[in-house]
């Protein structure tokens, strides 16, 4: 059923329109987007559903100016988002580090295809892991969700805004084609039960604001344009009162309070979905479709007596770095499959630091692994 303009209440969905009524839901009001399969979907539904909540959807000329118009939104005082998949990804990455360095909360959608390239427009690849992490120049820290059902897309991109506006920053939200694609039930809870973080605006009077003079958390209170508040903003180097200061003095103030901000905060950020981990001898970890198709070698695995958990990447980045060191500590192997021919595996390989062998379960793209390849990995593993 809908209520008014927001809709409650269960629907068969398709995974992108269910990230879309998520943004709605944790008032997202404005989208700047250029179609792009497999994330087209995304951009079709806000178009028709901004309208009814009183928000905005623009089609920009292409990906550079969408993520330019969102950051810009943002700092007007609108929630924003945008959607993409890997070629244009790649485009926002400029504009992606810019917001970093600017400290602007927003969301960035990729529903990942096959790559590089154009590569399979229509169909699923994981190949967009590590540029999630590193794509934009220079060193900075990303928040990055990955969902698995189109009820996590709904879930998460709720989740994303949240975290975008606690700590000032981009987020990203990296699925792919056959979850985005992917038609099952979604419950939309009433407004009232969906937790929303609110913008964190300044408390203080226009003539004592610094637009990026940090709060105990490290994250600046946010002025927008229009509420009677100077502020200057720029991706240069800057002070707290956001101007241009070029040494490496404030360089280290600066980037060390962006990065700290993030890692800090890293118990609150990080979620993963554990099962059948306290005896382990073989832990499967994967995140997005490829978690999901690991699941019946997994249970294939315990029939036959093979003691193999699962941990699924909620959060890839930050990457969950504790976790896997603790249980590097204790099993014989972790079997990562991914569809990509190895990105995750390789931070797993770097926390277990040799105390535990990581065996990659790779996969081009095109379609979901093969659950024999799977199973063959795990038995592989617990010899």
């Amino acid at each position: 059923m809908s209520g008014g303009r927001f809709l409650t209440g269960e629907f068969f969905m398709l995974g992108d329109e269910a990230c879309a009524e998520g943004a709605i839901a944790a008032g997202c009001r404005f989208f700047a987007g250029y179609p792009i399969t497999p994330a087209t979907e995304i951009a079709e539904r806000m178009s028709r559903r901004l309208p009814e909540v009183g928000g905005t959807y623009i089609q920009m000329e292409d990906e550079l100016a969408s993520m330019a118009a969102v950051l810009g939104a943002s700092w007007a005082g609108v929630k924003a988002m945008t959607a993409t998949s890997g070629p244009g990804f790649s485009l926002m990455m400029e504009n992606l580090g810019l917001g970093i360095m600017l400290e602007t909360p927003c969301v960035l959608v990729n529903v990942q295809r096959g790559d590089p390239s154009t590569g399979l427009p229509t169909l699923v690849g994981q190949g967009d892991m590590m540029q999630a992490r590193w794509g934009s120049h220079g060193h900075y820290e990303i928040i990055a969700l990955a969902p698995s059902s189109p009820q996590e897309l709904f879930d998460l991109t709720i989740r994303a805004f949240n975290l975008s506006e606690k700590y000032r920053t981009p987020v990203l939200v990296m699925t792919d084609a056959e979850v985005g694609h992917m038609t099952e039930k979604v419950r939309i809870p009433p407004p009232e039960e969906i937790e929303i973080y609110p913008r964190r605006k300044a408390t203080v009077p226009p003539e004592e604001y610094l637009p990026f003079q940090p709060g105990e958390d490290l994250v600046p209170p946010m002025a927008c344009a229009g509420e009677g508040y100077r502020f200057h903003v720029t991706g240069l180097t800057h002070d707290e009162r956001g101007y241009p200061v070029i040494n490496a003095e404030a360089q280290e103030r600066l980037i060390r309070r962006l990065i700290e901000k993030i890692r800090k905060n890293k118990d609150d950020i990080i979620e993963v979905e554990e099962d059948g981990l306290e005896d382990a001898e073989v832990v499967v970890c994967s995140y997005g479709i490829a978690a999901r198709a690991a699941l019946w070698p997994i249970e294939l695995a315990r029939r036959a007596g093979i003691k193999v958990g699962y941990l699924r990447l909620i959060t890839v980045w930050p990457f969950p770095e504790e976790r896997i060191r603790e249980l590097a500590r204790r099993v014989k192997a972790f079997v990562v499959p991914e569809i990509n021919y190895g990105q995750i595996a390789l931070e797993v390989e770097r926390c277990a630091a040799g105390q535990a062998e990581v065996i990659l379960v790779p996969h081009a793209g095109g379609d979901i692994h093969d659950p024999e390849r799977v199973l063959e990995a795990i038995r592989r593993a617990a010899q």
